[in-house]
């Protein structure tokens, strides 16, 4: 069993069963069993079963939001905002089954056409950070096509994904199509990896986890989706809306605790505006209010554990602190202010590594040249935000900052009907939108003569 722990106040939730070799092949043998039934019902029905199971996650969201809130300290309107993005998921590739067309291709001597067949078995493991919503962009594409799916959920925040598992089963889907597998990644997760009936693995999590599952897939040339590490640029243009710019940027990065790979945790500002934007940006991150997760005026929880706090402290020691917001003085849970540093040069370890936590690091930039090779300068390439009043710039940097995801006056990442991944070592692939389902298939070719 693993003790669940609620981050908010450091107490035990409850113990859920952490599963071993021989349970996780159990599952894994089960899903591939029933793979040839599940690919065998027509594309309505599938669509059907995928939209009750919408249904159903609708019927229980405050449930899952109160999960989240507890276990993974998320803010109740985070949590809430979660499982409505499951269940909207769901339905968006509900309507997926029955446009799953291939093409007739004109070639001589007969006629040509191909099939997006599904792979088999699919693995998703899923991080702590954000359990539900990513739990669903993997799974919910990968049943559309005709997979089968086993998840596992991160050791610290396994209840969503569990009690998702069951309400997959209360909405009809049949034993075997959606398991829900708990366990550490040394087992679970590497079984994925390793286990021949497993023919996809979706990883997100950490940029070391990423290149190790990749390594490993590539022994079986097993197919791989990798979302990972991030340390994206806000870059702030003096023509911008500076006000606009500043009370919106603690959002970028503060959200979640920071605990997030899309966290603009880089702040660019071109330095004419530096000092102006600055005052605009301090009663901007001290009004960020960091409360118990289940206030409904909450904007921030907590850290997920209090190693994870330790690490992200070790972040602050010796940098130049601009200024900070403020926690809760708790002897319970781990707690910690938005954070604002100087950096005063782009080898600074706040700079460039990811804290994954509340820290926010500012640099000035001199034009728009200088601009790109700053956010360019790194190894990471996920998303970002860019501010400027200016439409041929907006589309000049858009183009030249290596990212994945980027938004102009915006800090938006993540829409499900577009597509989500990263560039660099960042991750693999692309997620959701309408050309999901695509990575869940293998193309094949068929050919039928039509003369001698």
């Amino acid at each position: 069993m693993t003790d669940v722990i609620n981050p908010s106040t450091g107490e035990l939730l409850t113990a859920v069963p952490s599963l071993d070799l021989a349970a996780t092949d159990a599952a894994i043998e089960r899903a591939q069993q029933a793979f040839a039934a599940w690919r065998a019902v027509a594309p309505g029905d599938r669509a059907r079963l995928l939209r009750r199971f919408a249904t159903v996650v609708d019927g229980h969201l405050d449930e899952l939001a109160g999960l989240e809130v507890r276990n993974a300290g998320h803010t109740i309107g985070n949590a809430r905002w979660e499982a409505g993005n499951v269940r909207d998921v769901l339905n968006y590739y509900a309507g997926a089954p029955e446009r799953l067309s291939g093409r007739q291709i004109p070639v001589p001597g007969g006629i040509d056409v191909t099939f997006h067949e599904p792979l088999g078995v699919v693995g998703i493991i899923v991080p702590w950070n954000f359990p539900m919503p990513i739990a669903g962009w993997g799974f919910a594409p990968a049943l559309a096509a005709g997979n089968t799916v086993v998840l596992k959920p991160a050791e610290l925040t396994p209840l969503t994904a569990i009690r998702l598992g069951e309400l997959a089963l209360e909405a009809g889907l049949p034993e075997g199509v959606f398991q829900v597998v708990p366990g550490k990644g040394s087992v679970v997760g590497q079984r994925f990896v390793t286990h021949p009936a497993v023919r996809k693995v979706c990883f997100t999590g950490s940029t070391d986890v990423g290149k190790s599952i990749m390594a490993g897939c590539a022994d079986q040339v097993k197919r791989v989706t990798l979302e990972l590490g991030g340390k994206s640029a806000n870059i702030v243009f003096a023509d911008a809306d500076l006000e606009k710019a500043a009370t919106s940027a603690p959002g970028s990065v503060f959200d979640n605790a920071g605990q997030d790979c899309c966290a603009r945790s880089r702040l660019l500002v071109q330095e004419s505006v530096f000092e102006k934007f600055l005052a605009l940006l301090e009663p901007a991150v001290r009004a960020f209010r960091v409360l118990d997760p289940g206030d409904d005026s909450s904007e921030m929880g907590p850290l997920i554990s209090a190693a994870h706090r330790s690490t992200v402290a070790s972040f602050v020691d010796d940098a130049d602190v601009a200024f900070t917001g403020t926690a809760p003085e708790k002897t319970g849970g781990w707690w910690y202010p938005p954070t604002v540093l100087l950096a005063h040069s782009t080898a600074d370890r706040h700079w460039r590594e990811e804290v994954f936590g509340p820290v926010l690091s500012v640099l000035p930039f001199t034009d728009e040249q200088d601009a790109v090779r700053l956010a360019n300068d790194t190894e990471y390439g996920l998303s970002g935000s860019l501010w400027t009043r200016d439409l041929g710039r907006a589309l000049r940097v858009s183009r030249a900052v290596e990212t994945g995801a980027l938004s102009v006056n915006s800090h938006s990442s993540v829409r499900y009907w577009t597509p989500f991944g990263g560039m660099k070592q960042s991750g693999l692939g692309r997620e959701l939108g309408p050309d999901a389902l695509l990575s869940f298939t293998d193309v094949k070719n068929v050919f039928l003569a039509t003369g001698d």
